[in-house]
């Protein structure tokens, strides 16, 4: 086979030698082979394949734009603090819509004459983490892997985390159950997990019903040993982000609405999907008051 230099390369394609270098170490071009501390590429090799360019919802590209600037008072600002209030609040956190709000802003709780978990301001902390990595990777493919990072970044530094039972970023060791329903075994988790996701991802262009049915089902399996709920959520989040559509925040006046639509959305699924679609009103609200179009 016939080689040329990283430099004919670039040349040939009107590339930098560096993004050329890049190409080949990242193994973008086929048959590129390194000799001594210098690449050789095929004379055949073509231009690797330019990846898609995403076109970003007017909503998400405000969230990236106020999430770079570290812009206060804007919709950024609000969904980290009303989304990491009100999930966290569904599982028994303690906090304040407040104390949320204090600990976004400036790191510390405000005035309390309660006393505060720790672990409550650690999964408080590590939430807004969560939601930037869900901005960030909105169209990141969901995987069993990134659905476990969200977990690790979930739970890291809580109680939970020193545990070695209960498997911090990992599915679970031990048989859970929620709201007294049976939840997948253990040794079952990561078959129905992949056979979840592949469902889930033979659909290329998904519903708000998609997501939600996805969301029962991930709540069904129950994968890890607790954040569940959170870890769910955050999942509906950003497939609404991906897929252009008005996202929601279960609020606590919801939540039981929430989980009976959970418990009979095998078998009536109008209870959940009416939740829903509720929820999504009232951000829509908030976006009209932001003006950002939808």
């Amino acid at each position: 086979m016939e080689y040329i230099s990283v430099k004919q390369f670039a040349e040939k394609f009107g590339l930098s030698e560096r993004t050329a270098r890049n190409y080949c170490a990242s193994g973008k071009i086929d048959g590129a082979i390194m000799i001594g501390k210098t690449w050789s590429v095929p004379y055949d090799a073509t231009m690797p394949p330019r990846k898609k360019r995403i076109k970003l919802s007017p909503l998400l590209a405000v969230l990236r734009e106020q999430q770079q600037s570290k812009l206060k008072g804007g919709i950024y600002h609000r969904v980290q603090i009303d989304l990491t209030y009100n999930s966290n609040h569904i599982e028994g956190s303690r906090l304040t819509h407040d104390q949320t709000r204090y600990i976004f802003e400036t790191s510390t709780i405000g005035a309390t004459d309660l006393a505060i978990r720790v672990d409550d301001i650690i999964e408080t902390v590590n939430h807004f983490r969560c939601i930037d990595q869900v901005i960030s990777d909105t169209h990141v493919p969901l995987t069993e892997a990134y659905i476990k990072q969200l977990h690790l970044k979930l739970k890291a530094g809580t109680s939970d985390a020193g545990k070695s039972w209960f498997n911090v970023g990992d599915y679970k060791r031990l048989p859970n159950e929620v709201g007294g329903i049976e939840t997948t075994p253990p040794v079952q988790v990561h078959r129905e997990m992949k056979a979840l996701l592949a469902a889930y991802h033979h659909t290329k262009t998904h519903t708000i019903e998609d997501i939600i049915d996805f969301h029962y089902h991930f709540e069904a399996i129950h994968p890890f040993q607790d954040g569940n709920g959170r870890v769910g959520r955050l999942i509906m989040f950003k497939e609404c982000l991906a897929a252009g559509i008005v996202p929601f925040i279960i609020t606590d006046d919801l939540k039981m609405f929430y989980y009976r639509g959970l418990r009979e959305w095998s078998r009536v699924r109008g209870y959940l999907l009416d939740t829903c679609l509720t929820a999504q009103d009232q951000f829509k609200a908030l976006l009209d008051y932001f003006h950002i179009k939808y």
